[in-house]
């Protein structure tokens, strides 16, 4: 593994200190000449440029999880939704919030309406289940002598950061795959619908995207890495629509090449990632009807009213609300949530604050996909993108310990600091696993080009 540190003279004493500022890799930069690569069948991709891409990706994840809070649950349908409405359209950003499914007529306590929430240079952002499960696996990797994490290194983070009492921030399969770690059982077998009825809900979908962003522009080494850490939790159909979001992350570092401006360039994503849903499953008739009925031209508050009739309702395509998937007529599910991601993927058309919008006005659990794009486009438009995009600056701090323990300095951390350890877990993954090489003159990766497919 290339250690950042050791062009400053420090070596491998403090390699295991991985909680450092950015600016010691970035000091390490030489030249950024890379012409001698050009006839080379490599992508040569700028470090530094990628941390600013990985700060990107958490302070977006964190934009969008906490707005889509604030209407998480809120409409799920005709359920408990008469007097208000199935479901919010687009004229209600801005309108108050209306109380979830569970809070009777308490409304959310992070806005009194459905905006944008930020936190300030003065405050710090809280982890949240769409943040800290990927954040934790970040750490375990940083900590592994491993490139690929084993099943006993996953099994015993959990037990080590996660809180067993409630609030412990758990989803159902979560909750029983930490039950069944603690009964002594290790992944996969902890995933299996054998142990775990919860398989096909939502959990593995909000964890795992992150290992997409350690395979840059390899996206079957990815699904690699992030094989056991999806089969912790989930089978079927729901491990391959997180199999969708890896991928989709991992294309994203080279999708500036394959595309012009960032709705093509996510489209394309899309697509590349489409193929990793088998036909026969809900999962890809959902894609295929969702963008279908977007290239329709329909408004996506009308797209959204068709998928929810269409599968939560009339169960087309294979899929089925029942068993485990009952409560709130299957809200949870793998397949409600990834339908519901595809309305604000497809109409948000790379428009991280419009894309925001619409996934947290969508429904159902909204804070789930919400994240998941907020970080995706976050990561593509880099720390400097997501504020150009909002006109101002963020907090950088970062408080893992509002839902999980036992991290270094209390639970604090910086977006320069877990963007460093993603760049030190990428700089072994591309000497070791990927046939690439760590330029840290050049402060360069260079990856051979591999077939998509």
């Amino acid at each position: 593994m290339a250690n950042p540190l050791r062009c400053l003279g420090w070596g491998k004493h403090f390699s295991k200190f991985y909680l450092l500022p950015l600016l010691l890799f970035i000091a390490c930069k030489g030249q950024t000449d890379t012409s001698k690569y050009a006839n080379e069948d490599v992508y040569v991709i700028s470090r530094e440029d990628y941390a600013n891409k990985l700060h990107g990706f958490w302070l977006g994840q964190c934009i969008a999880n906490w707005t889509g809070l604030v209407t998480e649950m809120d409409k799920i349908g005709n359920i408990g939704a008469i007097k208000t409405g199935a479901f919010y359209i687009r004229d209600d950003w801005g309108k108050p919030d209306l109380p979830n499914i569970w809070s009777g007529d308490k409304i959310s306590d992070i806005s009194p309406t459905i905006d944008f929430v930020f936190r300030d240079s003065s405050d710090v952002w809280g982890a949240d289940d769409d943040t800290d499960i990927e954040y934790m696996y970040q750490h375990l990797m940083a900590a592994s002598p491993n490139t690929i994490l084993t099943p006993e290194e996953i099994r015993n983070g959990w037990l080590k950061h996660i809180i067993p009492e409630e609030e412990n921030y758990l989803w159902v399969s979560n909750q029983r795959t930490y039950d069944l770690m603690q009964a002594g059982m290790l992944p996969p077998l902890t995933g299996d619908p054998t142990n775990n009825a919860h398989f096909d809900m939502i959990d593995a979908q909000l964890t795992t995207e992150i290992f997409g962003l350690f395979a840059p522009s390899q996206p079957a080494f990815a699904l690699k890495l992030a094989d056991l850490p999806i089969q912790t939790t989930a089978r079927g159909t729901a491990q391959h629509i997180s199999n969708f979001y890896v991928v989709m992350h991992a294309l994203a570092p080279i999708s500036t090449e394959k595309a012009s401006n960032p709705k093509a360039q996510l489209f394309w994503m899309a697509e590349e990632a489409r193929k990793v849903l088998p036909d026969t499953t809900y999962a890809a008739h959902m894609y295929d009807y969702t963008k279908n009925l977007y290239n329709s031209g329909i408004p996506w508050e009308q797209t959204r009213d068709s998928i929810y009739v269409r599968y939560q309702i009339q169960q087309k395509d294979g899929y089925e609300i029942t068993g485990q998937n009952l409560h709130c007529n299957g809200c949870f599910a793998a397949g409600i949530n990834f339908a519901a991601s595809l309305v604000s993927l497809f109409y948000g058309e790379g428009d991280i604050k419009e894309t925001i919008k619409i996934g947290s006005l969508t429904g159902w659990d909204s804070d789930n996909p919400t994240a998941t794009w907020g970080g995706l486009l976050g990561f593509m438009m880099g720390k400097n993108g997501v504020e150009t995009a909002f006109g101002r600056t963020f907090s950088n701090r970062y408080n893992i310990h509002r839902t999980r323990q036992n991290f270094p300095n209390n639970g604090m951390d910086t977006f320069e600091n877990m963007s460093a350890v993603g760049i030190s877990i990428i700089d072994r993954i591309v000497e070791k696993e990927l046939g690439g090489t760590v330029d840290l003159e050049k402060n360069i990766w260079v990856i051979p080009k591999t077939k998509l497919n």
